[in-house]
């Protein structure tokens, strides 16, 4: 059951019948993410805020792990990879990094617009805003040594 204002994601009633045996919910500024069961993932509310997964939905399967910021999702696989959909510039484009998202063991979002994966290996990959958190790159010799 969802309320609040309807294009917020406070009206599920258009994926109402898809909501069966959540395990979990995640959700950004203005929208919602259910992860089921079977590790399938139903989204609604505001498309651009990741309401909207269609175009990775085919990819959503065997999720493990389900991470919101406040305008993209991001969603570990069983096999260690990583989806990401919602607003490019809220980590919702991974493309950048995608090559390093392998072998991911946990990930984390920063509420206004990055994520950060950790590797088997120990070691950190990270996008999205870059001043928000998503650019990693001038403190990863330190990260490497953690």
């Amino acid at each position: 059951m969802t309320w609040g204002r309807a294009d917020l994601g406070g009206d599920s009633s258009t994926v109402r019948d898809q909501l069966r045996s959540v395990q979990q919910i995640q959700g950004t500024e203005m929208a919602f993410a259910a992860l089921l069961a079977d590790g399938s993932v139903v989204t609604w509310g505001l498309a651009d805020c990741g309401g909207d997964s269609s175009e990775v939905q085919s990819q959503l399967q065997k999720v493990q792990q389900l991470r919101g910021t406040h305008f993209a999702f991001a969603a570990v696989l069983a096999d260690g990879s990583v989806v990401t959909w919602g607003r490019s510039t809220g980590g919702g484009d991974s493309s950048a990094v995608q090559g390093q998202l392998q072998n991911v063991q946990q990930i984390a979002a920063a509420k206004l617009g990055a994520f950060a994966a950790l590797l088997e290996d120990k070691s950190l990959v990270t996008w999205g805003e870059p001043s928000l958190g998503g650019d990693s790159s001038a403190v990863q010799d330190l990260l490497t040594k953690l």
